[in-house]
């Protein structure tokens, strides 16, 4: 036991002599002096302590990430900053007008009843959707390693397709997020009603200086610093952890942010530092596998003649496309055994071993896949007004070249803005849902893979009995949440049967029988498959941008593709050019990935990757990240002098801006 002191008496004594009754007869007229302007304060203050208890949950889940090097302090105090932000900007319209009808005096007026109808209306309404962002989070987090931002905006402009996966793979999700909001709702409604006061005390020259003061401390709050710019999330970071600068954050100021960015549409640039646009297109020219000198064409910098490297009648060109597939998902890159098909084809095709997704949606994918367009802090050109038409595609060029264009997708192709991006960019021909003679098994997503590849088929068969050439993208769905495929055609993996890993395994069943198929067609000899997926799946991890999630498998194969395994370091903005290499189309075009049929000088070779705000740039032996309004990291594996990390940083900065600039000034066709 502890020595007992004269101090711990007279503490003691005091706390026998406090009066509670006096304590909270005071606190009441407090209460009663302030009027609405205290349930206004008290509102404040709960919602700012039940943001920062959330935090705190959030910090220990993530403990692996967030205890590292002493993070949660930092986490804590930056997302106090934020939540103060926000909470200013919900409380300073119901401040002013609580102010407002004091001075009028509403007294038990019919006024009165409307302000106080209005503060609850208002109160009630703003922490039930605070914490409903915080309640979705979590599962948002699992998904994607981020708190809701633009994707959660952009699916919602998908309900039918969005809410259908929600309720079939998220159901007790969804019964969380509905107790949470109903006992919120009711637990925000009591506090309201036991501490609402209508009238204050103060004197009107009293009341006017609170009244200042107040929207002063809001104002501020809201902005929250004195420096050039108010408060944003990349002043907020700290850690090259993706993750721990997102927890500093609240998910509706996430989202709200991703949405006033949105609008704007921002480019690179605003992000990573402007750079003359001479000197962007140099820096990227060099970078190429071209002479400079090639490049003639001044009002479209990246355009250049490209020679194919097959001279032979032009080959038919089908890519499909596979949702999400990781590289951790294919045995023959090391990853899980839920690839037996796609490890047999990578084996008998020219099979890619070191390629990186250039993001993380699907239309991302296909803004590399289809238009070789670089990777941007902005939306897919697959969704951006400019684009929509006059922009390159590589359909859009074989179609010049006299090849039939076509979109196969299992889905409503309306999804993610495709149907009208490929229309007005080359693709003559769209075979989505609708359109499937015979669809065995639907899924939240459509068809299912099979019923996709079965269309296909039926379509190949019928254009290779025409003399023109034909180019076809297949995306399938059947690899994405909530993992619908049919009964009986795979043995599990995983004892649950509605889970990634099935799923993953079903696609490449799929994908299996397709081939069994193809090859004996009637196509099969004149046609290019690119097998390829669009990107990873949950991506996640301690890195500014986690570059293992963007490793993905990519083979080509054909009746006259020899098999080997190509270990160069490559990215998706790569098989496009390669592709139109093998099948023997040369002409003009501004894609300024490598054609992989030549030799490409180990210094060359190079991936992009944008993952939310951040962008990497690796190479063999670097790898550079930048960040919004902060210098760049680079992570050498030898030393560079200072002119060497110089020029990498250059040469990262101008790829992450050119796209921003090429679209910006419409120089993309």
């Amino acid at each position: 036991m502890g020595t007992i002191t004269p101090l711990n008496i007279e503490l003691n004594n005091i706390i026998d002599n406090v009066d509670e009754k006096l304590l909270i007869t005071r606190f009441n007229k407090i209460k009663s002096n302030l009027g609405p302007i205290g349930v206004l304060l008290t509102f404040y203050a709960i919602t700012l302590l039940s943001l920062t208890f959330i935090r705190l949950i959030l910090i220990v889940w993530q403990a692996e990430r967030t205890l590292n090097e002493n993070a949660w302090p930092q986490i804590l105090l930056n997302g106090l900053r934020i939540d103060i932000s926000i909470l200013s900007y919900f409380f300073i319209i119901p401040l002013l007008i609580s102010f407002i009808g004091l001075f009028l005096n509403l007294k038990n007026s019919s006024g009165d009843r409307i302000l106080r109808s209005f503060l609850k209306g208002w109160l009630i309404a703003s922490v039930t959707i605070l914490v409903f962002f915080e309640a979705i989070t979590p599962t948002f987090i699992l998904e994607y390693d981020l708190r809701p931002n633009r994707l959660f905006i952009e699916y919602l402009i998908y309900p039918k397709e969005v809410f259908s996966m929600l309720f079939t793979g998220y159901k007790i999700e969804i019964l969380s997020c509905i107790i949470i909001m109903i006992f919120t709702t009711k637990l925000s409604m009591k506090l309201f009603d036991t501490s609402w006061q209508a009238k204050t005390d103060l004197p009107k020259k009293y009341l006017a200086l609170l009244g200042i003061s107040l929207i002063f401390l809001c104002a501020l709050g809201a902005r929250g610093t004195l420096q050039h710019r108010p408060i944003n999330p990349a002043m907020m970071a700290f850690s090259t952890d993706h993750l721990v600068n997102e927890l500093t954050l609240n998910s509706l100021y996430s989202t709200l942010f991703a949405l006033k960015q949105m609008q704007l549409e921002m480019s690179s640039a605003d992000f990573y530092g402007d750079k003359p646009f001479d000197e962007v297109i140099t820096q990227v020219q060099q970078s190429s596998n071209l002479a400079t000198n090639q490049y003639v064409n001044a009002e479209i910098p990246t355009q250049a003649f490209h020679t194919a490297s097959y001279q032979g009648k032009p080959k038919n060109i089908v890519i499909l496309l596979q949702e999400s597939l990781g590289a951790r998902y294919v045995g023959g890159l090391g990853g899980l055994p839920l690839s037996p098909s796609l490890d047999k084809l990578m084996n008998e095709g020219w099979n890619f071993t070191n390629l990186y997704a250039t993001g993380t949606r699907s239309v991302r994918g296909i803004e590399a896949i289809i238009t070789g367009f670089l990777p941007t802090v902005s939306r897919s050109v697959v969704k951006l007004d400019k684009s929509q038409k006059n922009f390159f595609t590589i359909a859009d060029f074989l179609k010049k070249h006299n090849y039939y264009t076509q979109f196969i997708y299992g889905g409503e192709s309306h999804f993610d803005n495709m149907k009208g991006f490929f229309l007005g960019n080359g693709f003559e021909d769209i075979v989505d849902y609708p359109k499937f003679n015979h669809v065995e098994f639907e899924g939240s997503w459509g068809a299912s893979d099979e019923d996709l590849y079965n269309q296909a088929h039926k379509e190949f068969n019928e254009l290779a009995n025409k003399e023109q050439p034909f180019f076809s993208l297949v995306f399938t769905s059947s690899n994405h949440s909530p993992y619908d495929f049919p009964d009986g055609k795979i043995t599990l993996h995983d004892k649950e049967k509605s889970t990634r890993n099935n799923a993953a395994k079903y696609a490449d069943y799929a994908l299996g029988t397709f081939f069994e198929k193809a090859k004996k067609s009637n196509y099969w000899d004149n046609t290019i498959f690119l097998i390829v997926a669009d990107h990873d799946s949950r991506v996640a991890g301690a890195e500014l941008v986690p570059i293992e999630h963007f490793h993905i498998p990519a083979v080509i194969i054909g009746k006259d593709i020899k098999a080997k395994q190509d270990s160069r370091l490559t990215s998706q903005i790569d098989l496009a050019p390669t592709l139109l290499s093998i099948a023997g189309v040369s002409g003009t075009h501004p894609m300024i990935g490598h054609d992989l049929t030549q030799i490409i000088p180990n210094e060359k070779l190079r991936a992009l990757m944008q993952y939310d705000k951040n962008f990497a740039y690796i190479t063999r032996d670097n790898k550079v990240f930048l960040q919004p309004d902060k210098e760049a990291l680079v992570i050498a594996k030898y030393n560079l002098s200072a002119e060497e990390k110089s020029q990498l940083i250059k040469r990262a900065q101008s790829h992450a801006i050119l796209g921003s600039k090429l679209y910006q000034q419409e120089l993309y066709h």
